[in-house]
Parts: structure tokens; C-alpha cells; sequence
């Protein structure tokens, strides 16, 4: 007899953004520094994504930040990120 283990995944972000906008970056420089894994989508290069954006947040702002758990932020601000990757150990 044999038993699968299952396999630990890392939890991971999505963050809907565009290199255009400055919180955008801001967060995203402040995910890489940090070490924390994370789907980037780019609104510029997958328009159809931002419907999914707007679904999630039930705003047009960006960036949408996207967590494990399935919450998401808008327009965070770094301490506001740092706070929740610190509730997953993420950071």
C-alpha cells in the first residue's frame, strides 16, 4: 500500500497593476525586496484582466493585491502590505 504526501505549496500573491502607475511599482519593488513570491498581472499587456480586477475589488484603482486567503487590498500602502504578508509569514 502505498500513501501520497501531499505536497506543501508556498502561498502566493497576485497583484494586478501596470508599470504606468506608481503604487504599482512601489508595491511591486516592495514584494521583490521582500522575497515574496507573486503573480504579477499587467493591465497594459492583458486589458481583459482588469474585468477580473474590478470583479475582485469593485473598484478601477490599482493596484489590486490579491491574498492567499483570497482577500485583496487597493491601493495599499507599504505598512498595510507589510501587515498582511505578516499574518501569512510571508514576511
Amino acid at each position: 500500500m502505498t500513501t501520497d504526501t501531499p505536497t506543501p505549496t508556498t502561498p502566493t500573491l497576485t497583484v494586478y497593476g501596470a508599470d504606468w502607475c506608481g503604487d504599482c511599482r512601489r508595491t511591486k519593488a516592495q514584494l521583490i525586496s521582500l522575497g515574496v513570491d507573486f503573480t504579477y498581472v499587467d493591465l497594459v499587456v492583458e486589458p481583459e484582466a482588469a474585468k477580473e480586477a474590478h470583479r475582485i475589488s469593485g473598484r478601477t484603482n490599482i493596484p489590486v493585491v490579491v491574498y492567499p486567503d483570497g482577500s485583496h487590498q487597493v491601493e495599499p500602502s507599504n505598512l498595510e502590505v507589510a501587515a498582511k504578508l505578516h499574518l501569512f509569514g510571508l514576511a
